[in-house]
């Protein structure tokens, strides 16, 4: 499409926020659609970006996808700070792989095998080597992987960034809740939003915005803490941290001043996201195993997100008819794929082809009309 284009983004998390701002400091009028813009699973996100650490045979696309985000990455973070005049973020120290019985240190050493065989390379640590690296995890750690080139961001910090940097650009917010997005025109409540193009990017609400979509987009409730060292504990590790634990998956993401995120649970119970005693049980326990000095640490918040997923994990990202894109389905990983989703829907607004990674998210797969 040449000259301006009128568009509406519905959805205010990290992906629509960073669709809205790329798009309007291109030069098109933007309006961003959403009741409470920087909120739900963006604001409870752990914020890894770590395409290496989270492979998974059979999921081969989606771990070239998000290569291609996780190198877009720095450069996206310096352009949102210059952009916003806020912290963007973004954390280099890297990730550590870590099991601790036999079958999680058997786990890790198939992930590396895997790896290899794709020529990506880690490197294996025994774990003494381990807690040389970070000195806080316990004697439990029998073993990890070196991750140096997975990062993280503070989601917090990034979707303040984000908001500014849209608002500098020009984008209009509207607070309000989509019901339905047609070619022309978002249905709200009470009204109707005109635009030339609809972008939805409404997380895992997107099902239920355009019929393409319905079945498509299931949410997946994932558990959170986020907890903070007092100063009688010991400090929390610099890198990400991962599981197994006893096969189960944990992480802990260290945040400034002695913060630590940690997740997180994964429960299919359609959009509950109250917060059980069990998945805080859960949490604590496997992370205990991982970091004893947590039982020091104060909790600071326990919340729960819905991760919107499909059923082959991939994104949905393209043309879904003729005046509407879509740009959602991100599961775990909405964080590290924004930048590489915000260059492809410019792209596909200015007409052009995106990265060939972003070929394997097109709805085109479902069949059907595009």
């Amino acid at each position: 499409m040449s000259g301006e284009v009128n568009v509406a983004v519905v959805g205010g998390g990290v992906i629509g926020l960073s669709i809205a701002w790329r798009v309007a400091a291109a030069g098109h009028r933007v309006r961003l659609v959403d009741d409470a813009p920087a909120s739900g699973s963006s604001h409870v996100a752990g914020g890894m970006l770590a395409p290496i650490a989270e492979a998974w045979p059979g999921e081969e696309e989606l771990l070239e996808l998000g290569s291609v985000s996780l190198r877009q990455w720095p450069g996206f973070a310096d352009e949102l700070a210059r952009a916003s005049g806020l912290p963007s973020g973004l954390r280099r120290e890297g990730t550590i792989v870590v099991g601790v019985d036999s079958a999680d240190r058997e786990e890790l050493n198939n992930l590396a095998d895997y790896l290899a065989g794709l020529g990506r390379t880690v490197t294996r640590l025994t774990g003494r080597e381990v807690r040389r690296l970070e000195p806080s995890l316990g004697p439990a750690v029998r073993g990890g992987l070196e991750v140096p080139g997975d990062l993280a961001v503070d989601n917090r910090q990034a979707l303040a960034a984000l908001r500014a940097a849209a608002t500098a650009a020009g984008v209009e917010f509207v607070t309000a809740r989509a019901r339905e997005v047609r070619p022309g025109a978002v249905h709200l409540e009470d009204s109707t939003v005109d635009c030339d193009v609809a972008v939805i990017a409404a997380g895992a609400h997107s099902g239920s915005l355009h019929p393409r979509l319905v079945g498509r987009i299931r949410p997946v409730k994932g558990e959170i803490l986020r907890l903070r060292a007092r100063a009688t504990a010991l400090p929390p590790p610099s890198r990400t941290v991962r599981g197994p634990v006893h096969g189960r998956p944990v992480y802990l993401v260290p945040r400034d001043d002695g913060g630590l995120v940690l997740g997180a649970t994964q429960h299919e119970v359609g959009f509950d996201t109250e917060v059980t005693v069990g998945g805080v049980r859960d949490l604590i326990a496997d992370a205990e195993q991982v970091l004893p000095g947590i039982a020091e640490y104060q909790l600071v918040e326990a919340a729960a997100g819905l991760r919107p997923s499909t059923d082959d994990n991939l994104p949905v990202l393209g043309w879904l008819e003729p005046g509407v894109l879509v740009a959602t389905g991100h599961h775990r990983n909405g964080f590290l794929l924004t930048p590489v989703t915000a260059d492809a829907v410019l792209a596909l607004l200015r007409g052009e082809e995106p990265a060939a990674e972003v070929k394997a998210a097109d709805p085109s797969r479902w069949g059907g009309q595009q």
